[in-house]
């Protein structure tokens, strides 16, 4: 998933940093001189509520501003998701869904209205970040899975630009961890 433009679809509950996660793949887009948008739809602003951001990233200058409804990727970071949105809606035939869920592929592929040739990668990012960070917040290591699974950005520009991001606003213990989930994610993704 390189040359052309990527587009993903992540779909989360609000509070589970879906928008930190679409930001930090665009800038670690831009870190390997690459071109990138990120942006949020929201609903309800209430916590819990389900939620959209979008990322597209491409080697050259993108022209188009609209959601992403025909997603190259899609990153779910609530399970419960499946049961009340279509998150495979549009999906590219090639297109990988990433799952953060304690989950199996087949139980997942049996929720998804998606093309039998969507490959799924799950990541039980949501242990990881209760394990790692001390919080249920599981956007940083669905980021290290997104990295593994698809390729589209370097574990290394994740990494380089979290500490970077995370810097303005963390201690260095807060950025460690998060470092260290993403670390872990990537080598923990299981791609079917």
């Amino acid at each position: 998933m390189s040359g052309a433009m990527t587009e993903i679809r992540w779909h989360a509950r609000a509070g589970q940093g879906a928008v930190t996660a679409a930001n930090l793949v665009a800038e670690s887009a831009l870190a390997e001189g690459r071109y990138f948008q990120a942006m949020p739809e929201f609903g309800p602003e209430r916590m819990g509520a389900p939620l959209k951001a979008f990322t597209r990233l491409s080697d050259e200058p993108i022209e188009v501003s609209n959601n992403v409804e025909f997603p190259d990727i899609v990153v779910v970071l609530d399970d419960t998701l499946l049961a009340v949105v279509d998150v495979a809606e549009g999906m590219a035939a090639d297109g990988v869904v990433i799952v953060n869920t304690p989950k199996t592929a087949a139980e997942i592929r049996e929720q998804l209205n998606a093309p039998d040739t969507v490959r799924i990668a799950l990541i039980d990012a949501t242990t990881i970040a209760l394990e790692v960070i001390k919080r249920n917040i599981p956007n940083t290591p669905i980021v290290g899975a997104l990295a593994a699974a698809t390729g589209v950005i370097q574990l290394d520009s994740v990494l380089t630009q979290l500490e970077k991001s995370f810097g303005r606003k963390f201690s260095q213990r807060i950025i460690d961890v998060n470092l260290d989930s993403v670390r872990r994610a990537y080598e923990e993704v299981e791609v079917q």
